[in-house]
């Protein structure tokens, strides 16, 4: 199999795990723009943050499942976040648990002057959960820019990807080609489109 790599302009000089916040009060001051990461438990948004900012283990990844419990902003360069969001759907957190990380992401979500883009993450090999369409319909409701990133395509063979993303497309109704990125952190796939939107607002 042969990859083509593209040329990135977005160069990660700078990062720093700068808060991890549980209320509005321990969000970052100023105006930085801030790029959301959601997406259920275990999908791989520890290691697309460690592809994005091309450091291996910054961001902890976890073989436990709904470990992360803050929002954390990552500050990139000195010139924007990347936030990471508490996972989503896992079934063993406490009914207390999951109506806190609710109010605290639909606080985030509504409140966040400085939010400019979120990036969906979903499992490509399997088919959406009900989480996922009900965060995508969310994020849509309140007219929140989202960018579906499917992650995980090294794991699906190459013949299978057209029908894995057409049937995705489908479920989210969404138009082919709009806003939807394939993405492995294996071979790098998707990561130049990724640097794309970011450099658009910043």
């Amino acid at each position: 199999m042969i990859f083509i790599v593209k040329v990135i302009k977005l160069k990660i000089n700078s990062v720093n795990l700068e808060t991890s916040a549980v209320r509005r009060s321990q969000y970052p001051t100023g105006n930085l723009p801030e790029f959301l990461l959601v997406g259920r438990s275990n999908v791989g948004k520890s290691s697309f943050i460690n592809s994005i900012i091309n450091r291996k283990n910054y961001a902890r990844t976890s073989a436990t499942p709904g470990k992360t419990q803050t929002i954390n902003f990552y500050l990139i360069n000195e010139a924007f976040y990347l936030v990471d969001a508490p996972g989503y759907g896992y079934a063993t957190l406490s009914k207390k648990n999951q109506k806190k990380f609710g109010l605290m992401m639909e606080d985030y979500l509504t409140s966040r002057e400085n939010l400019k883009q979120v990036f969906m993450l979903v499992d490509f090999r399997h088919k959406l959960s009900k989480d996922d369409i009900m965060m995508f319909n969310y994020l849509k409701h309140y007219q929140i820019p989202v960018t579906i990133v499917a992650t995980k395509i090294d794991k699906v063979g190459v013949t299978q990807h057209q029908k894995q993303r057409s049937m995705m497309l489908d479920e989210l109704e969404l138009p082919i080609g709009d806003e939807f990125i394939m993405f492995s952190n294996v071979t790098k796939e998707g990561r130049k489109e990724i640097y794309d939107r970011i450099e658009r607002i910043i």
